[in-house]
């Protein structure tokens, strides 16, 4: 039961009832907003810290603007919590993220509010700018656009692709830049550090707001030369701040910077701007979890916390001291105890040093860790650009966004054969971020491109041994695809040990039918295997590939000739896989066997708990376990 209540926010089902309430009580409705998704998340967990800051933003957008009609574009998705209750979701806001609940990120199948689906960031100002021209062509002359984006996604390629395009481009654009110092972990590179500098500068400030009290002393603001007045002021910050502004620089009107937590002077500075012609950006300044002083102390932590107690902060956890590890700790303790041996061994990641649990190492060894920001494909060639000059990067990204990178993967390491180990956190059905963050694409599209080892571990020990493996001299560029959460095994910390490229392992005898999994989906085989065996009088063979790429022709070979019931089982979809690399194989060499392959289906997966979607795609224990009686049957 709540311990809030919220007499104004439970009168609003859509931006038109927010319109009714008077402008003095825009911050009464804020204050409930930030208690009600406080509440809310305390008991469903979802992205905390990133919603509380936009609060006041999201208000004021809904408040000026005429949505849907008028379209906001909303990067990566984790701020748009506030923008779903406010656009009739507030009752069902309890089933976000959950199995055929809500979407945590805005979807266009979902409402006409969400004006573009998003899980990825850097996309707001392309989308929108292309939204912005087709009014233009349609002769929609009155129809808005907003796209905001954080100085974290701001660090990506895209945005910058965008802005560019857009300083070229006749639209009317406004672009919300949400500037709080951090994405998911603190933001690094020159554009934090010239937005810092930004709105920090003491003189530029300090003349800025003297220069506003002048001009609304004498009510020059409100008369019909503000535009003119506005771009005086434009060129008067160039001076002011004593560096180039980016924006300006580009022919992009630059508005800011301002308390992005002042609702009041929010809406009156968007109703002023708002129709003003050409493209625009609005620097605001907000703080991640605004109103939650756990969140505001450590946004990091808060990212995404889980449950917790709202009273003390506490966070509740359930897992006790023996249970296994999470996979992308064993990877960022092993990653470190590989670079106390190598000392040409570099990590590299794309904006997820907690999330890929590179934490570790940059303790130790904080001048061999590289945090590039949201830019997948920088990473990636960066990467490459170490190995040429002997290093060996362990690059880390998660396996959707590896996707954003597939052409430096492939002309810049795996073309000139560079000896970069990709560690592809997040394989297979990651959970309650849904379609936009399963990791199930990987094996099908690196397995088409040549100078590639492509692997997946069955369990923790496995993963520490590719590693070393891959960090051998003789081994070139190597991937290593593993899933999000908790594996197998609580003594795991074994001994190194080399394993041979391409090549798979018996786990289990048997003559009645063979399986080949890969990755750590052959636990649970193992477990369905176990469970038939018992009930039935068969035996049946089990072997972990191991690998892809090369993949073991010996097996497979020894499959052809001994089995006519073959189940290939992996953790990725069907098409181009695993499964499609065993049935081309079994093709080649003339052999006729009845093939089953159990995979992701052709279809994009939602959300919900890993267990509930490997279920409703028939690949959890009990539906392994139905496949291979099936087999066995026919």
């Amino acid at each position: 039961m709540s311990i809030y209540s919220y007499p104004l926010l439970n009168s609003i089902n859509s931006p038109d009832d927010l319109k009714k309430h008077t402008l003095e009580e825009m911050p009464v409705i804020c204050d409930e907003l930030r208690c009600f998704i406080i509440d809310s998340l305390s008991k469903n967990p979802g992205h905390f810290a990133a919603s509380l800051g936009v609060v006041e933003l999201t208000v004021a957008l809904h408040y000026v603007f005429q949505t849907p009609y008028d379209r906001i574009v909303w990067d990566v998705g984790h701020q748009a919590y506030v923008h779903k209750i406010l656009t009739g979701r507030r009752d069902v806001f309890h089933t976000n993220r959950q199995f055929q609940g809500i979407s945590g990120f805005p979807k266009r199948s979902e409402s006409p509010y969400d004006a573009f689906g998003v899980g990825h960031a850097s996309t707001s100002i392309s989308a929108g700018l292309g939204m912005s021209v087709a009014s233009s062509l349609k002769h929609e002359s009155n129809r808005h656009v907003v796209a905001v984006i954080g100085d974290g996604s701001l660090t990506g390629g895209l945005a910058f692709e965008g802005l560019n395009n857009a300083s070229i481009n006749p639209n009317n654009l406004l672009i919300i830049l949400n500037d709080n110092q951090i994405a998911i972990d603190p933001v690094k590179g020159g554009i934090s550090q010239y937005l810092v500098n930004f709105t920090t500068s003491r003189t530029y400030n300090k003349i800025r707001f003297k220069a506003a009290a002048f001009l609304e002393q004498r009510n020059i603001l409100n008369t019909k030369k503000k535009h003119k007045i506005t771009s005086i002021g434009n060129q008067i910050k160039l001076l002011l701040a004593r560096q180039n502004n980016i924006f300006e620089g580009m022919h992009i009107r630059y508005f800011g910077p301002i308390d992005g937590h002042d609702v009041i002077n929010l809406i009156r500075i968007l109703s002023e701007i708002k129709d003003f012609n050409g493209p625009k950006v609005l620097h605001i300044v907000t703080k991640k979890g605004k109103g939650y002083k756990p969140a505001e102390n450590a946004a990091t932590e808060w990212h995404a916390p889980g449950k917790f107690n709202i009273e003390t902060g506490e966070r509740i956890r359930h897992n006790g001291d023996k249970e296994p590890p999470l996979f992308q700790d064993v990877f960022g303790k092993t990653v470190l105890e590989l670079a106390e041996m190598n000392d040409r061994i570099v990590a590299v990641t794309p904006a997820m040093i907690s999330g890929s649990s590179l934490h570790f190492m940059i303790e130790k060894m904080p001048h061999r860790v590289f945090d590039v920001g949201i830019a997948e494909g920088h990473a990636v060639t960066f990467s490459a650009g170490l190995a040429t000059e002997g290093l060996q990067p362990f690059c880390n990204i998660y396996s959707t966004f590896m996707q954003r990178a597939y052409d430096n993967v492939i002309h810049d390491v795996a073309l000139q054969n560079l000896p970069v180990v990709f560690c592809v956190d997040r394989a297979g059905l990651v959970g309650a971020d849904g379609a936009t963050h399963h990791g199930v694409f990987d094996l099908a599209y690196f397995r088409c491109v040549p100078n590639l080892t492509i692997s997946s571990p069955l369990n923790e020990t496995e993963l520490r041994n590719l590693m070393y493996t891959a960090q051998l001299p003789e081994n070139s560029t190597f991937v290593i695809r593993y899933p999000r959460g908790n594996g197998v095994l609580v003594d795991w910390q074994k001994p190194f040990e080399e394993i041979a490229i391409g090549k798979g392992r018996w786990l289990k005898e048997g003559k009645d039918m063979a399986i080949l999994s890969l990755g750590p989906i052959g636990n649970v085989v193992a477990g369905a295997i176990t469970e038939i065996e018992k009930q039935h009088k068969v035996a049946i063979a089990h072997a972990d590939m191991r690998f892809l790429k090369p993949i073991d022709e010996e097996i497979l070979h020894y499959v052809g000739k001994n089995f006519k019931k073959v189940v290939t089982v992996e953790d990725g979809v069907l098409s181009g896989g695993f499964g499609s690399a065993v049935v081309e194989f079994m093709s080649d060499h003339g052999y006729s066997l009845i093939i089953k392959r159990i995979g992701i289906p052709d279809q994009f997966i939602e959300q919900g708990q890993p267990a509930e979607l490997y279920h409703s795609i028939h690949m959890d224990h009990e539906g392994i376990k139905q496949i291979l009686l099936n087999v066995l049957t026919q």
